[in-house]
């Protein structure tokens, strides 16, 4: 996140995910056999074909020879990878060229500049819901085909759908999901300092504690990468406050200064309050990016504990450390805080055109497909809603369990809120909620200003 994380806009639908119950994410337990998903429909054992306007899996594409398409998406290091597979499929398929464009954090400037500029990318993938509901009011995204629709229909329940349609027209395809209530571990810290695997608020503190008398930093946090700071506070949020609560203030039809808000803070305040439990102290949770908080956790002669982040992060580790996911790196559900359930937030990339082209709806079809899902996950890291994917193909147990967790929850779920928000308040680097949650890890006392500060934004944003 980012390098990874992202978008939204005014709303009036509230998109929400808890890909339900911690126990359903007992992810380091022991293997859960590889069970496969059956679906009539499941393609997923065929082998693609390699030549333009080939029918694989029943998926048909044109031949698209001397065409080139500009894909952007907010993705860089193994998430950009991982995804450059499925556009070389599909320029095998189709003998298209197709081009990756980074975006950056500040994606809904980066792309709103392309298209008034004249110079949109074919597709893009929007890591906010409401920059989607945004930029589908300014008239800049193109509806889906008929064969993209098709698609679509076929391997995504209802809920996955309506995150991607806007005021009746179908827009997107959901077809990247990350499960955002997890933390990650070194296995060798918790066996040196006796501890285990935390249920609760409570108890993750208590670990905390016993892991920093160990000798040991207990958590790394990713301040310098705001969004990171906005995932800690929903899942403390939605598990505390609930998920009635959770969609008012995602919808901004309750303020910032309301009293569960302070709640939440006060909580989040015993974690970024105390520098003892943060690898670096204060100062070093502010200046470690979203790689750093990883990496300093699997890494070095005495690497942090725990560090809080997506389902994304396993190809991370496994590209930039040594440790093994499953193994030497393990996870664990985000604890409930309080009375509350354990909470599950989840966010998603959602594909659209910006270009009225064969090329664009095309790609957009074998986006769709199980065909590119398969492709997609094989490399860790990804999470697919696509309910016709068979289970077999993710790489390994971690994300087997992920993955069956996010499919079983259908589509009872909660959606990220900051990617719920205007990219003003929710999405831009340096502003709105991302700069004011920096400012509360830098001065955690200051509760009733960073509530404030939050309120004040927010109503901006979202022209209140």
């Amino acid at each position: 996140m980012r390098t990874l994380k992202r978008t939204r806009t005014s709303r009036t639908t509230r998109i929400a995910v808890a890909v339900v119950a911690a126990s359903a994410l007992a992810l380091t337990a022991a293997a859960c056999g590889g069970g496969k998903k059956k679906d009539d429909n499941s393609t997923s054992s065929q082998s693609p074909s390699s030549s333009a306007g080939a029918t694989t899996s029943g998926l048909q594409l044109p031949d698209l020879h001397g065409q080139h398409l500009e894909v952007a998406a907010v993705w860089t290091g193994p998430e950009q990878k991982n995804f450059q597979k499925v556009l070389d499929e599909f320029d095998k398929r189709t003998g298209a060229q197709t081009t990756f464009v980074p975006t950056g954090d500040s994606q809904s400037t980066f792309l709103g500049t392309k298209i008034e500029g004249g110079a949109p990318p074919d597709v893009a993938f929007l890591a906010q819901n409401g920059v989607l509901h945004q930029f589908a009011d300014k008239g800049w995204l193109k509806p889906l085909g008929p064969q993209a629709q098709a698609q679509l229909q076929q391997n995504f329940s209802p809920g996955w759908q309506k995150l991607g349609a806007w005021k009746g027209k179908q827009y997107g395809i959901y077809a990247k999901a990350a499960n955002k209530s997890l933390i990650w571990y070194n296995a060798k810290a918790f066996e040196n300092a006796g501890v285990s695997e935390p249920k609760t608020w409570a108890d993750f503190l208590k670990t905390a504690e016993t892991v920093f008398e160990s000798g040991t930093a207990p958590v790394s946090v990713g301040g310098a990468d705001g969004w990171t700071l906005t995932d800690w506070f929903e899942n403390i949020y939605l598990s505390q406050a609930g998920p009635e609560k959770y969609d008012l203030l995602a919808q901004h039809k309750i303020k910032w200064t309301d009293p569960s808000v302070t709640q939440a803070l006060t909580t989040l305040g015993q974690l970024f309050g105390n520098k003892s439990l943060l690898a670096g102290g204060t100062k070093g949770a502010l200046n470690a990016d979203f790689p750093k908080s990883v990496t300093q956790v699997f890494t070095g002669s005495n690497p942090a504990a725990m560090v809080y982040e997506a389902d994304f992060v396993a190809p991370f580790i496994t590209a930039n450390t040594k440790a093994q996911v499953g193994t030497d790196a393990k996870v664990f559900p985000f604890p409930a805080v309080g009375s509350g359930k354990a909470p599950v937030v989840s966010g998603g990339d959602v594909a659209v055109a910006l270009k009225d082209s064969k090329g664009a709806q095309a790609l957009l079809t074998f986006i769709a497909s199980t065909d590119a899902a398969k492709i997609w996950v094989s490399g860790g890291g990804v999470l697919s809603p696509n309910k016709s994917l068979d289970f077999s193909a993710y790489p390994n147990d971690v994300q087997r369990k992920i993955a069956q967790a996010l499919i079983s929850a259908g589509d009872d779920f909660r959606f990220d809120m900051s990617d719920q928000a205007p990219a003003a308040f929710g999405g831009t680097k340096g502003e709105g909620e991302w700069k004011d949650l920096q400012d509360f890890l830098a001065n955690p006392k200051n509760i009733s200003g960073a509530e404030a500060k939050l309120e004040s934004d927010a109503a901006k944003a979202y022209g209140g």
